[in-house]
């Protein structure tokens, strides 16, 4: 059975860096796209970034220029380098896998798109 489980979350500073791991646990035939989505308090799990089996990336405006989304795809893991964090960044930080399948064919910001999830970590960014 296919698990996520994220790492390297945590508190920093405002301007401070962090990064997120996502390790894919289980044996995977299929890999389509994984991508990192947040959720702050209060709001809806928002997209950050994605990345597909040939390594093409896409980002969340907000974080355009900041963050950077790569995989160890002989590790099975996913990463999420975020640089210059903001306050606003703070949020429960979520990895999601489309795998195993036929590609949904989704948007890479559409939360059916992945059909497994992490449990999420945080991550809290003080001013």
């Amino acid at each position: 059975q296919v698990q996520l489980v994220e790492s390297g979350g945590g508190s920093v500073q405002a301007g401070g860096s962090l990064r997120l791991s996502c390790a894919v646990s289980g044996r995977v035939y299929i890999r389509n796209s994984m991508s990192w989505f947040r959720q702050a308090p209060g709001k809806e799990r928002e997209a950050v970034a994605a990345i597909d089996s040939r390594s093409t990336t896409d980002y969340a405006d907000s974080v355009m220029g900041r963050f950077t989304i790569s995989q160890d795809n002989a590790n099975n893991i996913l990463y999420l380098q975020m640089n210059s964090l903001k306050p606003e960044d703070t949020a429960m930080y979520y990895c999601a896998a489309d795998l195993d399948r036929l590609s949904s064919g989704g948007s890479w910001y559409a939360i059916p798109t992945y059909n497994y999830w992490g449990q999420g970590i945080q991550v809290t960014v003080s001013s």
